[in-house]
């Protein structure tokens, strides 16, 4: 069975036709599972930082209590100093 010129243009473009029909079918499933795969790790790295500033903002909160306290153990020394160098100079 001899093939003609049609025959064989046609076959070239069905087969051209599958072929590209083929890619662009793999480039939207691919860019799906990639569109998928960055969105998880978007919220995964989301809630590990939303972690680590729970964490932090917690440290920095008993840090501010610290100071406060030290502080006010200072300011506490500072009045017992002055009491005492009111009592030492007016002693004499």
């Amino acid at each position: 069975m001899p093939v003609n010129d049609p025959q064989i243009w046609t076959l070239l473009g069905v087969f051209a036709a599958v072929m590209l029909g083929g890619m662009t079918l793999l480039t939207t499933q691919l860019s799906r599972v990639i569109r998928s795969e960055v969105g998880r790790v978007e919220g995964t790295l989301s809630a590990r930082i939303d972690r680590v500033e729970g964490t932090l903002s917690a440290r920095v909160d008993g840090i501010d209590a610290r100071l406060g306290r030290i502080e006010s153990k200072v300011e506490d020394l500072d009045k017992e100093l002055t009491n005492l160098a009111v009592r030492f100079w007016r002693s004499q």
